[in-house]
């Protein structure tokens, strides 16, 4: 299905009746890799899932967005179905989001629960290694930025980039990449006590994106977390061990 939103064509998927679930995908991704989730739960709940700004067939933002204006845009798009509850689940950069999002007062929707996936939103600490790559790479940019530089070489900033980018970035658009820059550099361990609704974190033991620090120190910080580990899978623990996900996931939301 598609619908506009402040003039940015978005496509989403909402299937089966009831109370409502909201699937936010991670960065990168799209709503095809809920497939199993859209199988397990809309027998029972109306599940909806769009593909964000930029993202699967949506239409990019018209400007690099931070986090803040995906939480924005996510409330419009609940607004414009007329969701007035929901429970929400997050895969790693969908998980960001919502952690911002349950922080905003004055919600047009009731929050019910929370499930984050292999979650983003914990900024990892640089080695001494890195914070050198990263020196040289400022550097280097800065130097190939030079015009008369940027003359002579004109294809060494992208293979610089590329060379030094996450498969994330170089698989981005210029807009998307500016996006990516401003989402990872946010550290949302701050917002995380302020959290009140029951979370469900649930983590691939062998997940090397968000790791399994990260999962346990969100349960320390939130109030109502509880972890459920994975054992033996990555970063896409709900397809990674779709049997296992699944049974936690009808203990959490009391499917038979």
């Amino acid at each position: 299905m598609n619908i506009s939103i402040n003039n940015i064509n978005i496509n989403y998927r909402s299937e089966g009746a009831g109370d409502t679930v909201v699937l936010l995908h991670g960065w990168g991704s799209n709503i095809k890799l809920f497939d199993g989730i859209f199988d397990l739960m809309s027998g029972k709940y109306n599940v909806v899932a769009l593909d964000m700004p930029g993202f699967g067939l949506s239409e990019e933002p018209k400007e690099p967005w931070g986090v803040d204006e995906y939480v924005d845009f996510v409330i419009e798009f609940l607004k414009a179905l007329g969701i007035k509850k929901a429970s929400f689940l997050g895969h790693s950069f969908g998980g960001r989001v919502i952690i911002k999002l349950v922080n905003r007062t004055d919600l047009p929707f009731e929050i019910d629960k929370l499930v984050l996936v292999d979650s983003a939103g914990v900024k990892p600490k640089k080695s001494f290694k890195q914070k050198v790559k990263l020196r040289i790479y400022k550097m280097s940019k800065g130097v190939l930025n030079f015009a008369p530089v940027k003359k002579l070489f004109p294809d060494a900033l992208e293979n610089l980039r590329r060379k030094n980018g996450s498969a994330d970035y170089n698989s981005a658009s210029p807009l998307m990449r500016q996006c990516l820059v401003k989402v990872v550099n946010e550290d949302l361990t701050h917002l995380m006590p302020s959290i009140k609704q029951p979370v469900l974190l649930i983590w691939g033991s062998n997940d090397t994106a968000t790791p399994l620090s990260d999962a346990q120190l969100m349960e320390k910080l939130m109030p109502e977390a509880g972890l459920a580990v994975i054992e033996g899978v990555g970063h896409y623990s709900f397809i990674e061990n779709q049997i296992v996900f699944n049974n936690i996931m009808k203990s959490y939301f009391k499917i038979d």
